[in-house]
């Protein structure tokens, strides 16, 4: 049997499948999400931070796979460490604080993020907790956190390299840093400000649309401690490319370093819209050179912003939790065969090959600066327009076929995006530049009429998800805007 005879035969038992599996586990009913607004500011905020290593002690010994470009990359040895770190925020409104986790892996998904948030249930109430939001940095350099990157036995379809003893301290690890951010709470303010992004990235995809501003969030105590910076950035954390074999936390690791170094402030980062594919230039021939570079160069560039602007103490929020259409064949093998773990799969009558994922994103203002925390890779034109034309894309249509980029379903330029932030979802790709090969599809993108490649799709759940997202986001902002 060739490979396309395979997928053939491999989509229709998914199929057959997803409609036992429909009828064992029908989709819940999903409540439209609450926003949770203030009614009278706080008089300033609250925050702590808390940092912590999760590295396993026992990495040159055991297997561990890196997370990224290729499976059956065996790490060899540690550059740096990979750490979590979390920051709390209450904005004194008599509501509770949120935590916000960053974590330096190539993903977390929500089966991961819901234990978490399982395992500290009584400790988040007892917090006056009203949300948890974790995060990752997009790590290709780290251990495999969800189980797509491990030994190769057949063909596309690898070990899991997902290893549950390592998952037990990030999982630790996360809750650690949101009961220390929690403990090391002060008063104090907190400073919106932004730079645009040095000249070390690049998008790889066609068109050349990315956010090339590099945002940060600046908490000061009162008490003229230590201060936070949470910092947006619209890029991979991929700095030390594919033939890498060494855990390192990458660019992030030594950004941070240098912000501590410069500034005397902790620092954490989370990613903004980095489908396309936004990542690191090659700064030096050497690639850990090249990665300490990238991350020195923007460290001097947070430390240099000088537009900071006092947010008032409210933080308001809609969560809200989505169906999401699956077609990538690949992805429900991996799921079935326990390749990668998910416990959010539903039929609900309206998918091609018979399954949809339970995920969520969150519309946040704080203090008037609108944020958006979305569980995907975002390609940046999905956000900020600027798609292909007809002449252009792969299918030859235009982007009136696309839906309504989220900055102008927000009315507001400046919506400031976090990608990957409660679950790891995949590529969102504009349908007029979708494109698959038609005997593999979800194994090979293929190359389309102009000779591009097109590897982001094998990596997305299917083609309609940015309609979803788009309309998702929409229904969100009519009840944001009418409030």
């Amino acid at each position: 049997m060739n490979l396309g005879k395979l997928v053939r035969f491999v989509e229709k038992k998914t199929t057959k499948g997803a409609r036992k599996h429909g009828k064992k586990h029908p989709a819940p009913q999903l409540q439209p999400g609450i926003y949770d607004k203030h009614t009278t500011p706080g008089t300033h905020f609250t925050a702590g931070f808390a940092k912590t290593n999760i590295m396993p002690d026992d990495l040159c010994e055991s297997a561990y796979w890196v997370a990224g470009y290729r499976n059956n990359n065996r790490a060899t040895d540690m550059l740096d460490p990979m750490t979590c770190s979390a920051m709390w925020i209450d904005d004194n409104t008599g509501r509770g604080g949120v935590a916000v986790v960053s974590v330096d892996s190539v993903g977390m998904s929500s089966y991961d993020s819901d234990i978490i948030v399982a395992a500290m249930q009584a400790e988040l109430g007892d917090m006056h907790c009203r949300g948890v939001f974790i995060g990752s940095t997009h790590n290709h350099a780290g251990i495999d956190t969800l189980g797509y990157w491990g030994k190769r036995v057949l063909g596309p379809l690898p070990k899991s390299g997902r290893d549950p003893k390592y998952m037990q301290i990030v999982h630790a690890g996360v809750q650690q840093v949101i009961r220390d951010a929690f403990a090391a709470r002060k008063p104090g303010k907190l400073y919106h400000g932004t730079i645009e992004t040095p000249d070390v990235l690049r998008d790889t995809r066609p068109p050349q649309v990315w956010s090339k501003t590099f945002t940060r969030l600046r908490f000061v105590p009162s008490d003229g401690s230590t201060e936070t910076w949470l910092l947006n950035l619209a890029s991979h954390s991929e700095a030390l490319l594919g033939k890498n074999s060494l855990i390192s936390a990458d660019f992030p690791c030594y950004m941070r370093r240098r912000i501590f170094e410069q500034a005397s402030a902790e620092s954490m980062m989370l990613v903004g819209c980095i489908g396309g594919l936004i990542r690191p230039k090659e700064l030096h021939e050497d690639n850990i050179q090249s990665t300490i570079a990238c991350g020195y160069l923007l460290a001097d560039a947070a430390c240099a912003i000088d537009n900071d602007r006092e947010l008032p103490a409210y933080l308001d929020f809609l969560r809200q939790p989505y169906y999401c259409e699956t077609e990538n064949i690949m992805l429900m093998v991996a799921v079935k065969l326990g390749l990668i773990k998910t416990n959010k799969r539903f039929n609900i009558g309206n998918s091609k090959l018979g399954y949809s994922l339970l995920t969520e994103m969150t519309y946040l203002n704080l203090g008037g600066l609108e944020m958006l925390f979305l569980p995907c890779e975002l390609f940046p034109e999905l956000a900020y327009g600027g798609y292909l034309s007809a002449e252009e894309s792969s299918t030859g249509l235009g982007g009136e076929v696309n839906p309504t980029p989220l900055c102008e379903i927000a009315g507001n330029a400046d919506l400031l995006i976090f990608n990957l932030i409660n679950d790891m979802t995949g590529y969102v790709v504009p349908p007029n530049d979708w494109h698959l090969h038609s005997e593999t599809p979800y194994i090979d993108g293929g190359k389309d009429h102009s000779g591009r490649k097109h590897y982001e799709e094998t990596n997305s759940l299917g083609p309609n998800t940015a309609a979803t997202v788009a309309a998702v986001f929409t229904d969100m902002m009519k009840k944001v805007r009418s409030a």
